[in-house]
């Protein structure tokens, strides 16, 4: 697809929760302060780990969202889920308690997890081993699936549109959101809740992204491990949480009076066809996704002022997404602005599109760009504008967020300050 049908989509509601705050305020506040939400693991022991540190969560209580006895029969990862919904479905004005039947049907959830119950799987393996298969829980497969997020929110509100999950390992929340796009652009719903949630931060998630070499290994600094651009860089830094973005035609979210945060205006999918975990050396799949985004939009390439980059802090990938940049925008590279917002909630794996959507979209309501923080020392491979140290202040009409996942999966996302 490459050029958009009549309907508009925009966004009229955000929900997350995450390494930096339990609200999307709390969430820009600490992101404009440079605050890093890395921190020794305490949820768990991790004396036994190559990595002892994780951008974890801290202070969520699933009460305050949903049922506890309700919660029990969720894996965390569909209680972040849950949570960011509930604020991006309140945060949007939709009236739930009163909707028609066929307004329910007009209402889908496109939600995704990249892994899905991982702790769940873990804990019923061992009771299998020590207790047998009759102690089982029969909550198990539910808890388990990464599809089971959508269903939950739709059993909740009794949302009867479109329902399903997409898996694109970090690319997972763009690519629901993509779909959530779609299938507004095409008439088939009027609202979806979409993006992405993640629970990894436990010892099989860790040893397993330890065993592909794939995390920092800095344990004498966990809160400046996270360092993309940075020539020092060393790996990811595991983060964990939720994000949901309310995604609504214009005309009907115009009929009801909705506040608009922003418009989706583009978006570009691809492979890079090369690796299962490595990016392509020369970003290709990456040009291939922007270059999409940008030709379906109908803006001009110079009409970007802001990428929030995939900027994962791994060797190859930054060097890669640079790269990538450079070549689709040319000399326009080094006069916007880019930054990672890893380097302050570590990578939420398959929440981290929707997360740093939210970022991009609170950076074209306020106009300001969220830094990088902990930088040291140069890069030459790695030489863009990606605003080090601080927020900067800046007009910024699109803003541009990139989400790639293992297996060669590229996604780009184009956000634009709604007009009429």
């Amino acid at each position: 697809m490459t050029e958009k049908s009549n309907k508009r989509v925009v966004v009229t509601g955000m929900g997350t929760v995450n390494p930096l705050g339990l609200s999307v305020d709390e969430y820009w506040n600490n992101m404009m302060a440079g605050k890093s939400g890395c921190d020794t693991i305490t949820s768990f022991d991790s004396s036994r780990l190559k990595t002892k540190f994780a951008c974890e969560i801290h202070g969520f209580d699933s009460g305050n969202f949903m049922d506890k006895k309700a919660a029990r029969r969720m894996d965390t990862y569909a209680q972040y889920a849950m949570a960011a919904s509930v604020m991006a479905i309140n945060d949007s004005g939709i009236k739930t308690d009163s909707l028609t039947d066929y307004e329910k049907s007009r209402i889908g959830v496109i939600y995704g997890s990249g892994i899905g119950g991982m702790q769940t799987f873990y804990n019923q393996s061992v009771i299998n081993h020590t207790q047998g298969p009759d102690k089982v829980s029969p909550f198990f497969i539910p808890m388990l699936i990464p599809d089971i997020a959508a269903g939950l929110i739709s059993i909740q509100y009794g949302f009867q549109g479109p329902n399903y999950c997409i898996v694109s390992a970090c690319a997972t929340a763009n690519n629901n959101m993509i779909d959530g796009y779609l299938m507004i652009n095409n008439g088939i719903a009027d609202i979806i809740v979409s993006g992405g949630s993640e629970a990894p931060i436990n010892e099989i998630g860790m040893a397993g992204f330890n065993a592909s070499k794939a995390l920092s290994t800095r344990n004498d600094s966990p809160k400046t491990a996270s360092r993309p651009f940075d020539i020092t860089r060393d790996g990811f830094v595991m983060g964990e949480g939720g994000g949901t973005l309310i995604l609504e035609e214009l005309e009907h979210a115009k009929a009801r009076g909705a506040k608009i945060y922003a418009e989706v205006i583009g978006f570009g999918v691809s492979a890079d066809a090369h690796h299962i975990t490595a990016p392509h050396p020369e970003g290709t799949g990456a040009i291939l996704a922007m270059e999409m985004a940008v030709k379906m939009s109908g803006i001009k390439k110079e009409d970007v002022d802001y990428i929030n980059m995939h900027g994962t802090s791994t060797p190859l990938g930054d060097i890669a997404e640079t790269k990538a940049i450079k070549k689709v925008f040319g000399d326009h590279a080094y006069k916007l602005n880019a930054s990672s917002t890893k380097s302050m909630t570590g990578h939420l794996l398959g929440a981290a599109g929707a997360v740093e959507a939210i970022a991009s979209i609170l950076a074209i309501k306020n106009d300001m760009v969220p830094p990088t923080i902990n930088f040291e020392t140069p890069d030459p491979e790695c030489d863009l504008n990606y605003t080090f140290h601080k927020p900067q202040a800046r007009n910024i009409n699109i803003a541009l967020s990139n989400a790639f996942g293992f297996g060669g999966h590229n996604t780009s996302v184009l956000f634009q300050k709604f007009a009429e």
